[in-house]
C-alpha cells in the first residue's frame, strides 16, 4: 500500500479572510511552491518572508478553510464491497478512491464488514499489494468484526461471528496486522482481557461496538487500552438513567473518541444533537456501502440483498444495514438541522478522525489539500468546494 498523490496541487497562493477550524479571528494561509501550508496567521499579522513573483491572492471573504474529510468507517462504493476485493477487481479502488476525492474526501480505512477469514486475508493481501496512484488515500483498513455479539449484529452475518480469543485474532490478522488501523469488538467476549492489549501493542485502535458491554466491561476495555467507539447508539444497549452502558462509558471518558453516522436515520436528529452536547471527543463517518455513487434500487449484500431508498439501505426484513450517502453530506446535515454550527461540523469531519488515529490536523508543513466552505445564513445551507 503506497501513498496516493493528488490530483492537484495549490501552490504559491495567500489565503485571506479565511475562518479555520481551531483557530480564533480571520486568518491567511500562505501555501508554497510545493504545495503545502507554509504559514497560517491572524490577518494583520506581518508575514516574514521573500514575496514570490507569481503569487496569487484569493480572498475567502469570511468563508472556511480545511482540509478534505477522513472516513473511518466506509464498507465500499461504486458497487464494490471491500470484503469482495480481489486481485481481479483491485483496479476498482482506483476508481473509488478518486470517487472519494470527488466527493471531499482525502483519506478512508476500507472497512471489512463480518464475513469468512478466508475472505478478510483475501481482501488484506489485495490492499497490502496495492499500489495507489491518485486519489483520496488508502490510511489503512477498518475490520468491522467478526468478534461481534451476537446479540447486536445487526446486518453482520451470524455464520461468520468468531469468539474473541488470542488464538482467532491471530488467525484472521495473519500476515497482515501492519494494514489493520482500526478494528471494532465487544469487549465482554473476552473475559481474559488479554486480547486488547495484544492488539494495542500492535499499533492498532481499538474500538468498542457491536456490543451488549455494561459500563463496567466497557470501562475496563478503555483501561487494556481502548479508545474508540463505533457508530454511537447503534448496534449497542441504549442509554439508561440506572444502566449507562457501553454509550455511557464512553461518553464519560475524555480520553475515547465515539463515531457517529449523520443521515437522520441511524440516528434521529435530537439524540445527535444530545450526544454532541454531552461528548467532546467525537467524529463522523459515513459508514457507506457498496452502492455508494450508485443511484437508489436493490444491491447484494455478501449472499443477501439490500434496498436503497433515499441513501438508506435495509436488508429486505428492515434490518439498518447502511447508508450510501457520502462523508460531508453529514457535515451539511447538522448545519442544516441546527445541531452545530459551520465550524464544528466540518472539524467533526476533518480535523476530529484526523485526531482519532493520530494524523496532524490542519496546520503548517501539511499538504494543501484545501476545502472551501461557503455558509448561507438565509438558507441554512453548508456548500463546499475543492480549490
Amino acid at each position: 500500500m503506497t501513498k496516493a498523490t493528488p490530483n492537484s496541487i495549490l501552490t504559491n497562493v495567500d489565503i485571506i479572510n479565511a475562518r479555520v477550524p481551531g483557530y480564533q479571528d480571520l486568518q491567511m494561509i500562505w501555501v508554497n511552491e510545493n504545495g503545502i501550508i507554509e504559514q497560517i496567521l491572524p490577518m494583520g499579522k506581518v508575514c516574514r518572508r521573500v514575496t514570490p513573483e507569481d503569487l496569487q491572492i484569493l480572498d475567502f471573504a469570511g468563508d472556511w478553510i480545511s482540509h478534505g474529510g477522513v472516513d473511518l468507517q466506509i464498507n465500499g462504493g461504486l458497487g464494490l464491497a471491500f470484503p469482495d476485493l480481489t486481485v481481479k477487481n483491485a483496479d476498482m479502488l482506483e476508481d473509488i478512491s478518486q470517487y472519494l476525492w470527488d466527493v471531499g474526501v482525502d483519506g478512508y480505512l476500507p472497512t471489512l464488514v463480518t464475513t469468512s477469514v478466508e475472505n478478510i486475508q483475501r481482501s488484506l493481501a489485495v490492499i497490502s499489494n496495492y499500489t495507489q496512484n491518485s486519489g483520496a488515500k488508502i490510511l489503512g483498513v477498518h475490520l468491522e468484526g467478526p468478534f461481534l455479539n451476537y446479540g447486536k449484529r445487526g446486518a453482520h452475518p451470524a455464520e461468520y461471528l468468531l469468539p474473541l480469543t488470542m488464538n482467532e485474532v491471530k488467525r484472521v490478522l495473519g500476515d497482515y496486522a501492519s494494514v489493520v488501523k482500526v478494528i471494532t469488538l465487544a469487549p465482554e467476549l473476552d473475559p481474559t482481557g488479554k486480547v486488547i492489549p495484544y492488539l494495542h501493542s500492535l499499533g492498532i485502535t481499538v474500538s468498542l461496538g457491536h456490543s451488549q458491554a455494561t459500563a463496567e466491561q466497557a470501562q475496563n476495555a478503555f483501561e487494556q487500552g481502548a479508545t474508540m467507539l463505533t457508530h454511537a447508539f447503534n448496534a449497542m444497549p441504549p442509554l439508561h438513567h440506572r444502566e449507562p452502558g457501553l454509550l455511557g462509558a464512553a461518553m464519560n471518558n475524555s480520553d475515547v473518541m465515539c463515531s457517529f453516522i449523520a443521515d437522520g436515520q441511524h440516528v434521529v436528529p435530537t439524540m445527535l444533537e444530545i450526544l454532541l452536547r454531552a461528548s467532546k471527543g467525537l467524529f463522523l463517518v459515513s459508514d457507506a456501502l457498496a452502492p455508494l455513487g450508485l443511484p437508489d434500487g436493490v444491491y447484494p449484500w455478501d449472499d443477501r440483498q439490500i434496498e436503497i431508498i433515499n441513501g438508506t439501505a435495509r436488508l429486505f426484513d428492515g434490518t439498518l444495514s447502511g447508508t450510501t450517502l457520502p462523508l460531508l453530506t453529514g457535515v451539511q446535515n447538522l448545519v442544516k438541522w441546527g445541531i452545530c454550527d459551520a465550524e464544528k461540523a466540518i472539524f467533526l469531519a476533518t480535523d476530529a478522525p484526523r485526531k482519532a488515529i493520530n494524523l496532524p490536523t490542519i496546520a503548517p508543513n501539511q499538504p494543501a489539500n484545501l476545502l472551501r466552505w461557503h455558509y448561507e445564513e438565509e438558507t441554512k445551507e453548508l456548500t463546499w468546494e475543492r480549490l
